[in-house]
């Protein structure tokens, strides 16, 4: 089994456009909430969310190129250009038959779908689709224009595991990487689901937030008075590389791919197991699969979505997992500053991982007011603030709608 690097980060998301802004904005706490400017919420339960802020498509693309790709599509290239820039990647070079691209969304083109669909029904019958409405709309559309803009001729495909999807998608990285596949990989994911069916949809599961008298503070993950998650937006990209081979072009690395896990919860549709049980499997299987021990984790940024349910379910997992050493480690939640990007949640939150491990400072879990007595205050959530630590090795966790869980441990590149 080779040994795995990331290389490239890629970023833009409602508290940043690129890396770096992210990272600020992760370090200062920023809110990423504002209220919906994307269509008329008059008529919607929620009327907020976390947009990308200030995006003009044609600031990346041409008019004809904007016009063939769904919104999700363009977040991706935009975050897959930024980390294969960051990585040095000689494109002139590297041998792009062994470059390979694995991409995620847990929903597609969904406002490509909604208004083709909307623009049938109202019209008179006569179906004027778009030719490219099929290739706009479908999920794996993302992964494969990026990979025919670069020519990058290795795997290439796309993973559908609703929040857990990019999470799934940069762990068939990490393993093609290690089996020989590959030698580098452009992984992530990306979602735009800030539009009418989405916000409907999940307004109609009782998922979302609904408070709009306080939209900047809404996600409020561990508190007693969260309401449900708050709809983000946005994409994350990750160069996952082999050692030797980033090595041996004096390539920058950020952090080794230590241990990964996947699990399933087998138990409902939407709501996470009671007692964490997915959840503990999964982290269990990362930190085994990393050759480490519980106490050796310093930091963990949860999935933490600020729903009633999953906050208390991960929390006890923890517990479960960590033992007296839960008390020791740093827990963040970085929704609260991002919203829940969907799909993509796992890619940028794997990325605020890494930078806490560069940086040695862990991103806080701001909004938090009222503790939640289903949840123990013991545990260190980062409150607000932004702690300095070092920052050894690292877990993220991503959970998704249908029992799928998936987790990543990262450390210090030692190399």
């Amino acid at each position: 089994m080779r040994r795995v690097v990331i290389t490239g980060l890629g970023a833009l998301t409602p508290i940043g456009n690129n890396l770096h802004e992210y990272w600020d904005g992760l370090r200062n706490g920023t809110s990423g909430a504002g209220m919906i400017t994307r269509f008329d919420t008059e008529k919607f339960k929620t009327k907020f969310a976390c947009e990308i802020k200030g995006y003009d498509s044609s600031k990346y693309f041409d008019r004809k190129e904007a016009n063939k790709l769904d919104l999700y599509s363009q977040f991706a290239h935009i975050a897959a250009e930024e980390a294969i820039i960051d990585s040095g990647i000689d494109l002139n070079v590297v041998d792009k038959d062994r470059v390979g691209v694995i991409w995620s969304s847990g929903i597609g083109g969904l406002l490509t779908f909604y208004e083709a669909i909307r623009g049938y029904v109202l019209g008179d019958g006569t179906p004027r689709f778009s030719p490219f409405f099929i290739p706009k709309m479908i999920a794996n559309i993302a992964s494969g224009s990026i990979s025919i803009k670069y020519g990058f001729r290795g795997p290439n495909f796309a993973t559908v595991s609703a929040c857990a999807s990019s999470t799934h998608a940069l762990i068939d990285a990490v393993n093609y990487v290690k089996l020989g596949k590959a030698d580098i990989f452009v992984t992530g994911g990306s979602e735009a689901g800030i539009n009418e069916p989405g916000i409907g949809g999940f307004n109609a599961m009782m998922a979302m937030s609904t408070n709009n008298a306080e939209y900047s503070t809404a996600s409020r993950p561990f508190d007693l008075t969260r309401d449900g998650f708050v709809m983000g937006e946005g994409a994350g990209a990750l160069i996952v590389e082999d050692l030797d081979h980033a090595k041996a072009r004096g390539a920058k690395i950020y952090v080794e791919m230590a241990g990964t896990g996947m699990t399933a919860d087998a138990y409902h549709l939407t709501a996470p197991h009671p007692e964490g049980l997915g959840a503990c499997n999964v982290m269990k299987l990362a930190v085994l699969d990393a050759g480490l021990k519980p106490e050796d984790i310093d930091y963990i940024n949860v999935h933490g979505t600020s729903t009633p349910l999953g906050d208390i379910s991960e929390a006890k997992a923890i517990i479960n997992v960590f033992g007296e050493h839960a008390y020791k480690l740093n827990i963040s939640a970085t929704k609260s500053m991002t919203g829940h990007l969907l799909g993509a949640a796992g890619a940028i939150e794997a990325i605020a991982s890494i930078m806490s491990v560069v940086n040695g400072i862990i991103p806080p879990t701001i909004n938090f007011k009222t503790p939640d007595p289903q949840i123990d205050q013991n545990l260190n959530i980062t409150p607000n603030k932004a702690q300095k630590r070092e920052v050894r090795t690292a877990i993220s966790n991503t959970f998704g709608f249908g029992g799928h869980n998936a987790s990543i441990v990262i450390k210090k590149a030692e190399v």
